[in-house]
Parts: structure tokens; sequence; C-alpha cells
């Protein structure tokens, strides 16, 4: 499978070892956030090894290589933000162990993250995510939308070691059908997040200062 997928026995020697959902989130919280201080990215998994830095995307499509890799479905969730509000999506990646499914997540916030293979179904996982993800500024809960699983097979194998950002791939990902979370009428009924919640949202895995950023 490293030949097929065009890794270097040096990649092989880190990602081989990461042979669980478990142990590839421990990697990944490893991992600096990108901070994208030189521009926005779409690195590939082959330039998230080397810089030891991803946002939640570039973390997402390591993670779904290295399940790939033990010969598993690089399956990923794309949770979709109301636009024009200051807010991005997240991406995450599914696994399904004991007939449950789980999710592989790169953040830098207390929220958003690793979740664990208890959940029937994606759908149910991707509403876990909903009632925390709103913008610390004024407490406005912003995600609308989910994907169905998107397998990263389908989009060949030149993106585990492009050299150039992966644009085409996130577009894709980004225009992709997406089914409400909100149910007509409801709109209306959504409250702001409590001071406190927002006050928590603030806390940083990694700063700015860091080196790795």
């Amino acid at each position: 499978m490293g030949k097929i997928l065009s890794l270097s026995p040096q990649e092989l020697r880190v990602l081989k070892p990461l042979n669980t959902p478990q142990k590839i989130q421990s990697f990944l919280d490893t991992l600096a956030i990108n901070y994208e201080k030189q521009g926005e990215t779409c690195m590939s998994p082959r330039r998230v090894l080397r810089t030891h830095r991803a946002h939640c995307l570039e973390g997402a499509m390591l993670a779904g290589l290295a399940l790939w890799i033990h010969g598993e479905k690089p399956l990923l969730l794309n949770l979709q933000v109301l636009k024009g509000h200051g807010d991005d999506d997240h991406a995450v990646i599914l696994f399904k162990q004991n007939g449950r499914w789980g999710a592989i997540s790169k953040t830098n916030h207390p929220v958003l993250r690793y979740r664990d293979p208890i959940y029937h179904s994606p759908r149910e996982l991707a509403f876990s995510y909903y009632h925390e993800y709103f913008l610390s500024k004024n407490g406005k809960k912003t995600l609308r939308g989910y994907s169905k699983p998107i397998n990263l097979k389908r989009f060949g194998t030149k993106w585990v070691t492009d050299e150039k950002d992966l644009w085409d791939i996130a577009e894709s990902i980004y225009d992709m059908p997406h089914t409400s979370f909100v149910p007509r009428g409801s709109e209306r009924l959504i409250r702001l997040a409590h001071p406190l919640e927002r006050k928590a949202s603030n806390i940083v895995e990694w700063s700015r200062k860091s080196k790795r950023t």
C-alpha cells in the first residue's frame, strides 16, 4: 500500500504504528495547529508530516490516510457552518469499532474534538457537535449542515504526497450536498451559548507563539 501511495520509508515508519483510531488521534494531538501565518493552506499529508502542523482538514486527510494504510475506508465528514459570520467548516474522519461510529478530529479548542465510538450512525455523531459550535464573541451557534461520509479514495492518490495545496479537494468537499441540522421554523428558537461556555471556548491548545505555527 505504501508503494501505491508513493510514501517514503520515513513516512511509513511514522504511519504504520498508527493502527487504531485512538493512536491516530494521539498522534494528531502532537501536531501544532496550523495558524496559516504565511497565507491559507490545504496541505497534503506529506507536507503535514514534514511541517508537523495542521488545521482541521489537513489533520483529517492525514488521519484518513493512516486508516487507509491499515485497510480501513478513509471516510470524511464535513460540518458546514452558517456563512457570513466569520466561522469555518470543520472536517473529521469517521471510524467504526464494535459496531458503533466515532470520529478523529484536529482542533485547537476544548470542543469539536475526538468522539468515542458510541454513536449508532454518522448522523447521530454529527449532531453531537451542534451545541458546542458557536462564536465566542457573541455565542451565536453557527453549525447548519453535515455531509454524507466522503470516501477520500474518490480523489485518487496524488493528494497524499502533493506539494501543492489541495484546493480542488477542499472546494469539492465544501460544495457537496449537506443535510440541515435546523428544522424549518426552529432558527428563531436557538439560544445563544452561555457566557461561561463562550469564555471556556477561548482556551487554546496551541498558541500563536509556537515556533511550529
